[in-house]
């Protein structure tokens, strides 16, 4: 009698998580959701806001990388455009512990077990690629493939995955240079002492429109699997959470984030992906 009690009992909870879970479900896709203003979902960056992850320092026209996540995101949710309120949040103050001036924030952030024990991330809406920077006066300005940078000075920081993408892909007949800096690397660049730099896609970005003068990305490398990601970042212990995460892989499962990083980090933004 005891043992059928109990399976009922184990039933009656079973129906009551699914029951909670569809009703979950259904609110996070009718924009319900337990925001920081009722009816409108609030999303934090940083200010500037470069390209192409914005466009013109202007996050809520839809423009450029990650403002197109953020609306995808909001519309998977439950939020049309209209229901979206943008904030400005610095990047040292988004990663700290404490409440937030958002519901999520994005801004490149890189999810590592460190800043996770502050804030939450949500799952990666972005697999980061390594890219190669130079100038448009560069030997290299017009490589299409991985072979056509054979015979180049290629330079990274040490100890990073981007001296790697050379020493084990690149693998240039031409010894590479090492730098304890990113800094130091550009600075090596803009004085022609290497023909590229190899950094990662969202540093190439920066360092090729805020830091040359004719800055040249010439494109990217395919990304590995389980490599550095971008998160939306929450507050610690967010009720939103895993509705957010649940936009996310539901973005990435119909192909919406391949799609918007398509168009405007890859071929047509200047960062083809070299073979």
């Amino acid at each position: 009698m005891k043992k059928n009690l109990a399976v009922a009992l184990s039933v009656l909870l079973a129906t009551a998580t699914i029951g909670a879970t569809s009703a979950n479900a259904a609110t996070s896709a009718s924009g319900n959701l337990p925001t920081l203003a009722k009816g409108v979902l609030t999303i934090g960056t940083d200010d500037p806001a470069y390209s192409p992850w914005f466009d013109n320092n202007t996050p809520s026209d839809g423009k450029g990388f990650e403002s197109a996540i953020a609306y995808a995101v909001a519309k998977q949710l439950g939020y049309p455009a209209s229901k979206v309120k943008w904030v400005k949040a610095a990047f040292n103050t988004v990663i700290q512990p404490g409440k937030k001036s958002f519901d999520f924030d994005i801004n490149e952030v890189s999810i590592t077990p460190d800043r996770a024990k502050a804030v939450d991330f949500s799952t990666g809406y972005y697999d980061v690629a390594q890219a190669i920077v130079t100038t448009t006066k560069s030997k290299i300005a017009k490589a299409k493939t991985i072979a056509d940078l054979a015979n180049a000075k290629l330079g990274a920081q040490v100890g990073t995955t981007s001296y790697s993408t050379i020493t084990d892909l690149i693998k240039p007949k031409v010894k590479p240079s090492v730098f304890d800096t990113n800094d130091v690397a550009t600075q090596a660049l803009i004085n022609g002492q290497i023909d590229g730099l190899v950094v990662d896609l969202p540093t190439a970005f920066y360092i090729a429109n805020a830091e040359l003068k004719n800055g040249l990305i010439v494109g990217q490398f395919a990304p590995k699997a389980g490599s550095d990601q971008f998160g939306l970042v929450l507050t610690k212990g967010s009720s939103l959470t895993s509705a957010v995460s649940a936009a996310v892989d539901a973005l990435r499962a119909n192909g919406t984030l391949k799609a918007i990083a398509d168009k405007w980090l890859g071929g047509t933004a200047g960062a083809p992906v070299l073979k």
